[in-house]
């Protein structure tokens, strides 16, 4: 036994190539009994066998192999579980031969409330409440359903019977070819499925209602939900069906299963899972209600479909190796999902949008505590803390980014290429480098290397040097260290105007460039003659590589006023932003300096622009109201001015025929408006709660902007005034539709009451909250955030059980511990978890220190900034100006 404890991987002296497994689970006493046999190929001489299992009761005396060729019956002499490492080992008296065989087991398991393995889920039908049995494999959870050899590069063809009461419907990944009615049960055959991965089996046993449709190719799309709730689905399978056709002509290979199911799950941990043919999701992310949903919703919808879909090529048909190279899957699913969803929707620009998912992976990426996309794998427990926004978000990025160097049609060929030769086998990520070389020419293997093995990134600085453009790489830390590395980076430039794109590698530490050969114009007439093609010189143009550029003060002056003069695009405009507000958190830009580029965005009305814009606002507010208080009565004017414009040309009313961006981009102003206490948006918005509270179908509070009256409501809450809180919960309680139950859940957060928040953070933990959903009510308001730290301690205990392992226990911490700024609080958080501390919270624990220590050397930075108080009260007041002069 010693011999295989402790080790990353399962040995690979035997390997699976089919599996036969019957299921029967009880839905009333939440359990389920279980056969496998499974076909296995011994390849060397042993006398062990060891696979994995976890939380399985196996029945020993039912445990055998036969071989095949001599059909001799091997029964094993020890059989151990050893529960810490997920393995299950059977020791047999004499050498096994090699050569094929059959291993045969019994076993029985708890349908659990844990939304991994085999697991119920809670839902209501006719007022009654029912389970349904789910299953969720990903990462390395089908051990808890049946023992398997539960590693990705073990691909095996699954051969699946349920035994189930008759009423109900039961799901798996292929079609039905079989079902036997005896009396209340029912036993249901499927066809056997291709070969694919143990964390691509799914089950589902419910009562459910369905659409169905087709596709070109004739294939049968569903979306399954419950009952009552089919036209929800519509939109959803209409994404469905166009992507599955979308995805057939850019991998230039049809889906590979005869039919798709999608079905929305109650009670589901992740956004969705790729289950080969039986994609699972949250409600919230499968199911449209026209009247309810707001058009955040209906966006999300389509991206979370159209990333699902494309691991049916991404993961299913062509699977990672190993949880290293996790991110081949999560990477181009991410990234795809946007091709699909902005050749379907092009009036959602989504491509500018993808600007977010960058700026998520430049965020995590920037710490020290961050890690590679390819990231080593050493324990089953670790696998959960990457799926984050290095596997996806920074995956994404560089894919972009690479595809951005290469051209898009050398790319596509390219990745169709590695689909075909790969299909139905597993890859690492030389596999995909060794194909865009074959297509490109280009040594894309030691271009994308620096980008995928070590962690981080490069901020580019420039500077104008005696008629030269000098750049010069070192990796960014938002901590503002010096870190180590260099990157191969894809230098993209423009100059005064779009017409004028120059492009080079940036191999070295430094470079310099001769302005007038590189650029056609001479430095003089540059900075400040006539030749007004080079008013500007704008780095990384639309923001397609995954850096960051620091521009000299003279560069930066100039790049402002172009965002003034709206000379730029909006993806341009928000990498400035972004780039400023990340340096200035790094202490290597003031926050003086960047209130007063955000000043040149006053008149911003690009929907992903203004998002970034709101989102750098509210964490300047937190951070000064720890380092200059007596500043932040003008710093929430100065915000409230800078988004009034966008708020006077949106309005509250949803105007005939505008675009999806407005509607999207309405509610997040009004919603910040209302957090930095604008009287007039709060009045009005408990106008129109009201008037909903009276009829919840009036027009004056539609989807889009329910949040925001939600959340003005919970800023005027307190212990002697709840009025508001109360009615938000009794509009929870009265819902079916999960967006609006997270809607409130993060609305009732916002409340700046203390007292409020505890009760908040109670009601999460209760029965009336799915697990699922406590994590969108934990980003309270941050005068409350001590409040949530007293409470995480005295609920440790209880927040460990409920959600055990998993990403969402890392939710807690990171929400509740990355607020603050202060280096005692980074040391009490520390002393708090060192007897505390799990496997798959360790990496999110780490960062979330981290960042309290980034949190609370900016503050100390921004107290050393003496006219920073000045400056934002005067800009202010210019502002205010402004807008009149404006209206």
């Amino acid at each position: 036994m010693d011999q295989f404890r402790n080790q990353p991987r399962l040995p690979k002296f035997a390997v699976p190539k089919r599996y036969e497994i019957s299921l029967k689970p009880d839905l009333c006493l939440c359990k389920f009994s279980g056969s496998v046999a499974i076909d296995v190929d011994i390849l060397s001489d042993t006398r062990f066998l060891v696979l994995n299992a976890a939380d399985l009761h196996v029945d020993d005396a039912s445990v055998s192999f036969k071989h095949r060729s001599s059909s001799k019956v091997f029964q094993p002499s020890s059989i151990q579980a050893c529960e810490e490492n997920q393995i299950f080992v059977l020791e047999f008296a004499e050498t096994l031969p090699t050569g094929s065989g059959t291993l045969s087991i019994n076993f029985e398991g708890i349908l659990n409330d844990k939304m991994k393995g085999f697991y119920r889920s809670t839902y209501e039908h006719n007022g009654e409440k029912k389970n349904m049995a789910v299953t969720q494999f990903e990462p390395v959870d089908a051990r808890r359903c049946f023992p398997c050899w539960d590693e990705p590069a073990f691909k095996a063809t699954f051969k699946i019977t349920l035994d189930v009461p008759s009423e109900l419907i039961a799901l798996s990944n292929m079609p039905i070819i079989e079902e036997k009615v005896n009396g209340h049960l029912k036993t249901v055959t499927y066809q056997e499925s291709p070969i694919m991965s143990t964390y691509l089996v799914a089950m589902v046993v419910g009562l459910f209602d369905y659409v169905e449709d087709h596709t070109a190719d004739g294939v049968k799309v569903r979306v399954y939900c419950q009952v009552g709730k089919a036209n929800q689905g519509k939109f959803a399978l209409q994404v469905a069906v166009k992507t599955l056709d979308l995805y057939k002509e850019y991998f230039a290979c049809p889906y590979s299963l005869p039919k798709l199911d999608m079905i929305a799950i109650p009670d589901f941990a992740a956004g969705a899972m790729e289950n080969y043919g039986l994609v699972t999701y949250r409600e919230t992310a499968l199911l449209y209600d026209d009247q309810h949903s707001a058009a955040a919703n209906k966006q999300r919808v389509a991206t979370v479909v159209a990333h699902e879909l494309a691991h049916q090529w991404f993961g299913n048909l062509v699977t990672m190796e190993w949880w290293t190279h996790l991110w081949l899957n999560e990477g181009f699913a991410t990234w795809v999902s946007y091709l699909a969803t902005d050749s379907l929707f092009p009036e959602w620009k989504v491509w500018n949008q993808f600007l977010e998912e960058s700026n998520h992976g430049l965020t995590l990426d920037g710490l020290a505590e961050s890690h590679p996309i390819e990231v080593e794998i050493n324990h089953a427990s670790e696998v959960d803390e990457i799926f984050d926004a290095i596997s996806y978000r920074k995956g994404a990025s560089v894919i972009r980014m690479l595809q951005s160097y290469l051209g898009a049609e050398c790319f596509q060929k390219s990745l169709a290429s590695y689909i075909k030769r790969h299909s139905c086998s597993n890859a690492k990520t030389e596999d995909l480098w060794a194909a865009l070389e074959e297509g490109s020419g280009e040594p894309v293997n030691k271009l994308m290397s620096s980008w995928t093995k070590q962690q981080g990134y490069p901020v580019v600085t420039v500077k104008v040097t005696d008629e030269k453009l000098v750049f010069e790489q070192s990796r960014f830390l938002l901590s503002g260290s010096c870190g180590e590395g260099q990157w191969i980076v894809p230098i993209t430039l423009c100059c005064g105007s779009y017409d004028v794109r120059k492009n080079f590698l940036l191999q070295t530490k430094t470079e310099s460039v001769d302005i007038k050969e590189f650029l056609g114009c001479s430095f003089r007439k540059w900075d400040g003659g006539n030749d007004k093609s080079c008013d500007w010189i704008k780095l990384n143009v639309d923001q397609t590589g995954f850096y960051r550029v620091k521009y000299d003060t003279d560069l930066s002056y100039k790049l402002r006023n172009a965002i003034e003069k709206d000379h730029l695009t909006a993806t341009d405009r928000f990498g400035i932003l972004d780039d400023a507000f990340a340096l200035s958190m790094a202490c290597q830009q003031s926050v003086t300096s960047l209130f007063t580029l955000i000043s040149a965005y006053r008149k911003e009305l690009d929907y992903t622009v203004l998002s970034n814009l709101i989102s750098i606002s509210y964490k300047l507010e937190k951070i000064a109201a720890d380092a200059i208080p007596e500043a932040l009565v003008n710093i929430k004017q100065f915000f409230i001015n800078n988004f009034y414009f966008a708020a006077e040309k949106l309005g509250w009313d949803p105007k005939p025929g505008e675009s999806h961006l407005d509607a999207m981009l309405r509610g997040e102003i009004l919603t910040a408006l209302a957090l930095f206490g604008c009287e007039s948006t709060i009045k009005e918005a408990n106008r129109r709660f009201h008037a909903f509270l009276d009829d919840r179908s009036t027009p004056l509070l539609p989807p889009d902007i329910r949040k925001a009256a939600y959340v003005a409501v919970m800023q005027t809450v307190s212990t002697s005034n709840r009025s508001g809180y109360e009615s938000l919960l009794r509009i929870y309680r009265e819902t079916d539709l999960s967006q609006e139950k997270t809607r409130i859940l993060s609305s009732l957060a916002s409340c700046p009451d203390p007292n409020i928040i505890l009760e908040v953070l109670n009601f999460l933990l209760s029965s009336e909250v799915r697990s699922q959903d406590a994590v969108f009510g934990l980003g309270v308001n941050w005068k409350a955030r001590e409040t949530a730290w007293t409470w995480l301690k005295a609920k440790w205990e209880e927040i460990s059980k409920i959600f055990d392992s998993g990403f969402l226990i890392g939710r807690f911490v990171s929400a509740t511990v990355s607020p603050f700024a202060s280096y005692d609080k980074a040391k009490e958080v520390e002393e708090f978890f060192a007897s505390r501390v799990k496997p798959g919270i360790a990496r999110t624990l780490k960062q979330s220190i981290e960042r309290v220590h980034i949190n609370s050397r900016w503050v100390q930075s921004v107290q050393k900034e003496h006219d920073l108080s000045r400056v934002v009260q005067e800009l202010g007041l210019d502002e205010c100006i402004l807008s009149r002069i404006t209206e």
